[in-house]
């Protein structure tokens, strides 16, 4: 498989912060089921940004970087999805502490 590198405009990134992913295409971006997206909600482990049922949901980029972590671990580590947000969560809060440090 080749790698392809592909640019990005600042209007797109906007766009995915602006929740503009749908339950298939988060799925599909990050190479899992629906129904293993649709389980991990429900289980509290993701959080759409906007709707309340599946045709509604709408995630932002954020919440694809988060799958593909959890996906890892549980894939790497075998861990399942309760133990694997708990780690997203502390790898997502050091992330942050370490920015207000930068800025401080």
């Amino acid at each position: 498989m080749t790698r392809r590198f592909v640019s990005i405009t600042a209007e797109e990134v906007e766009l995915l912060d602006d929740a503009a992913l749908e339950l298939q295409e988060l799925a599909r971006c990050c190479r899992v089921s629906p129904n293993w997206i649709a389980a991990r909600v429900e289980a509290g482990v993701l959080q759409p940004i906007r709707g309340t049922s599946r045709s509604q949901w709408r995630f932002d980029s954020r919440t694809l970087v988060r799958v593909r972590r959890i996906v890892h671990l549980e894939q790497t580590w075998d861990a399942d999805p309760q133990l694997a947000a708990l780690t997203a969560d502390l790898i997502e809060e050091v992330a942050r502490l370490r920015r207000q440090l930068g800025q401080s």
